[in-house]
């Protein structure tokens, strides 16, 4: 669910206008943003607490090397779901009921579609009719051997030479 799909589902759920409810989701949003960049802590009963962490410059250590490398502070944004949330998300029995047609959004007149492209195995049996058979192909080259298949068999033998160097190590 997208933004547009949720004022929308929120308007119909609660009978407001649509400009209306977005209007109240910008507000929202933006005053919870400002709250919380100031470092406080906003929290929607049942729902969500949204706040900043400050993280503490510390000394962490390289994986792949063992060195000691310092970390500098940080600031972070926090959102930690409330029981409630939680409750009807695993619970779906426990989730508030919506009125019906509010989400799944009921589907609106679809226009006619345009006349279908063909489909990929209709393609695949028109390029297989026009190519020619793998005997005459086989009698109109030489028996000499091309560039492209020798440089496709310096490849497979690369790789080869690659697995079996692998296996010796293990």
């Amino acid at each position: 669910m997208n933004r547009k799909e949720l004022v929308t589902a929120v308007a119909a759920h609660t009978g407001l206008d649509a400009r209306d409810v977005d209007k109240a989701l910008r507000g929202t949003t933006e005053v919870i943003e400002a709250v919380a960049a100031k470092g406080e802590q906003v929290t929607i009963m049942g729902f969500a607490k949204f706040a900043r962490v400050d993280r503490p410059a510390r000394m962490a250590r390289n994986p792949g090397t063992g060195a000691a490398v310092k970390v500098k502070a940080s600031k972070k944004a926090k959102i930690t779901p409330l029981k409630g949330f939680k409750d009807a998300v695993m619970s779906p029995s426990a989730a508030p009921k919506l009125a019906k047609g509010v989400w799944p959004p009921v589907a609106a007149k679809v226009a006619p579609a345009k006349a279908a492209a063909p489909s990929k195995a209709a393609a695949k049996a028109a390029a297989k009719a026009a190519a020619p058979s793998k005997a005459a192909a086989a009698k109109s080259t030489s028996s000499a051997p091309t560039k492209a298949s020798a440089s496709a068999k310096a490849a497979a033998t690369k790789s080869t030479t690659v697995r079996k160097a692998a296996a010796k190590k293990r």
